[in-house]
């Protein structure tokens, strides 16, 4: 089946997609200005899920958190320590504790 090319104002396609398939698969019809007059924003109309859902988001905040640095190693030290396989930089950051009596 070839597709057809469209062009932006052509009045048979809808969104890329022929007129009848776009009239079969939409049931929301275009909003109007009156519509979007009567829109009100998410956490408005629902306070407890919106609180919900930026309470559910991401790992919870950690009481020790890690810090992000930049760090030139020689490359037969980070060599040595990925050979280990996974958690790598978690045995170098235990190493470097224990090194420091942490």
């Amino acid at each position: 089946m070839s597709q057809k090319m469209t062009k932006p104002d052509d009045p048979d396609f809808i969104h890329g997609f022929p007129r009848e398939i776009w009239d079969e698969v939409s049931d929301n019809p275009e909003l109007t200005e009156e519509d979007f007059k009567l829109a009100r924003p998410f956490r408005e109309v629902f306070p407890e899920l919106a609180a919900e859902i930026e309470r559910s988001r991401g790992r919870p905040a950690s009481e020790n958190p890690k810090k992000q640095v930049t760090l030139r190693l020689d490359a037969d030290v980070v060599a040595r320590y990925k050979a280990g396989g996974k958690g790598w930089q978690s045995r170098m950051n235990a190493d470097l504790r224990k090194a420091l009596g942490l």
